[in-house]
């Protein structure tokens, strides 16, 4: 079983001063020890230090890559994938819906994953099981 890890999550967690940090921490730490794999793309990590570094700063990004990611199985997008995200993001014309998140919801489709650590209602929409319950 794996469970995909998006960047409200990643941004939780590092983030003190979020209101979502103490439940985010808590997740993280349930997931490292029960979780056999976390995932997440390429897209969402270059989403991740683009947050980070804008609202935190560098370090917040050295933090996540140093201690977060090595713990990832990092997911790929190829042309394909990315293709299809496109479609999907271009068909579901909703102006709240990122365009990682399309990514995202694409790269777990084709692999299978239904659980994903997460604070985004976009992804309980579409069938995904969120973790920890609660969202933005």
């Amino acid at each position: 079983m794996s469970t995909f890890v998006d960047t409200s999550a990643f941004y939780a967690v590092i983030d003190a001063a979020d209101e979502m940090h103490p439940s985010a921490k808590t997740e993280w730490l349930r997931l490292l020890g029960d979780e056999p794999e976390l995932c997440t793309t390429n897209y969402v990590l270059v989403e991740t230090f683009a947050l980070l570094q804008s609202r935190i700063g560098l370090d917040a990004v050295r933090l996540f890559s140093e201690e977060m990611t090595p713990v990832l199985r990092i997911l790929w997008v190829d042309s394909s994938a990315h293709e299809s995200a496109v479609e999907l993001y271009l068909t579901a014309n909703r102006r709240e819906l990122s365009f990682v998140d399309c990514v995202s919801i694409q790269a777990m489709r084709s692999r299978g994953v239904r659980d994903v650590f997460c604070f985004d209602r976009h992804f309980s929409e579409r069938g995904f099981l969120i973790h920890p319950t609660r969202q933005r």
